[in-house]
């Protein structure tokens, strides 16, 4: 047998194919061939005499033996990491492919400005934007960084979550809508109202929790229209439709143009943190640092 440096690219190439879970997808993320993938693994096979994985039209399934093996291979891909992440990170220029994860509709994040001051400032970087609400995998689909909006995230060692800023929430509604339903009070008059609600990922109706001091409300208007697009709910509230509820910086475009205003202002539903996460086993190269960085100063001119 070879020694074992004359092969470690097929190991790489092994470990991305059984996390990618298809060689099509391995092929999408590498830019490899299938038949080139498929060929150099068999070869590997070849090399150590024993199956790695059982292929099917479906699903691979790993042997005994690629279960084992598999832990050097992702070592094999760390250290990879690593390495390239150590040279981008030395790089006096940011440059090289940016891919981003984010929700479709963050407005609140003036991202139109962001992106077009970043490539101003940084045309050698190549941005690659994935805009769903979906939480992808941030190490096996290979991403730079992803934006996430939520109150707290779930641990993980393998990743790092940059606090970047906090969204204020409160009820809003158009002047319209309340001259026909009426400006209610306290939170006690809300099951009166229409409520334009987001819906969970697993298709559950969002609660209104409202607090004021060490006062505290939880519950939903009895008649609701809900959907998973913020954006959406917005635009509805603007026509009068019902309340809605929204981050201020969401809302102060239409504010401003008195499509909306804010009900119950003593009233406040829980803030939302925007994070910005990160691989967290890798030195960050210039291109993520930058874009953090102008990320980090936008958000705070909005703030001021």
């Amino acid at each position: 047998m070879s020694a074992i440096s004359l092969y470690a690219n097929d190991l790489i190439l092994f470990a991305h194919v059984v996390d990618a879970g298809s060689f099509t997808r391995a092929s999408e993320l590498t830019g490899l061939p299938k038949s080139t993938l498929s060929r150099r693994l068999s070869d590997l096979e070849n090399e150590f005499g024993e199956r790695l994985m059982q292929r099917s039209t479906r699903r691979l399934v790993l042997t005994d033996f690629g279960e084992r093996m598999l832990e050097h291979a992702r070592r094999l891909v760390d250290e990879t990491d690593a390495a390239t992440a150590l040279a981008q990170h030395c790089q006096v220029t940011p440059q090289g492919t940016l891919r981003i994860s984010l929700p479709p509709e963050f407005h609140e994040l003036s991202l139109v400005r962001i992106l077009t001051e970043f490539s101003t400032r940084y045309p050698d970087v190549r941005l690659e934007l994935d805009l769903s609400a979906r939480r992808v995998d941030l190490i096996a689909e290979r991403f730079d960084i992803a934006l996430r909006a939520a109150t707290q995230l779930p641990d993980d060692s393998s990743l790092v979550a940059r606090r970047i800023t906090t969204l204020h929430n409160g009820l809003y509604a158009s002047p319209g809508y309340l001259k026909r339903h009426g400006v209610p009070r306290e939170p006690v008059d809300l099951p009166g109202h229409v409520g334009l609600v987001l819906v969970t990922s697993g298709g559950e109706q969002q609660l209104w929790r409202l607090s004021h001091g060490g006062e505290h409300w939880e519950g939903l208007p009895t008649h609701t229209l809900s959907a998973n697009s913020m954006g959406l709910q917005q635009a509805l509230a603007a026509q009068g439709l019902g309340i809605v509820g929204l981050s201020g910086r969401f809302a102060k475009a239409l504010v401003e143009q008195g499509a909306i205003e804010r009900i119950l202002p003593e009233w406040s539903l829980p803030p939302t943190i925007v994070w910005c996460v990160t691989p967290g086993r890798r030195l960050l190269p210039q291109r993520t640092i930058a874009f953090v960085e102008l990320l980090k100063t936008v958000l705070a001119e909005q703030a001021a």
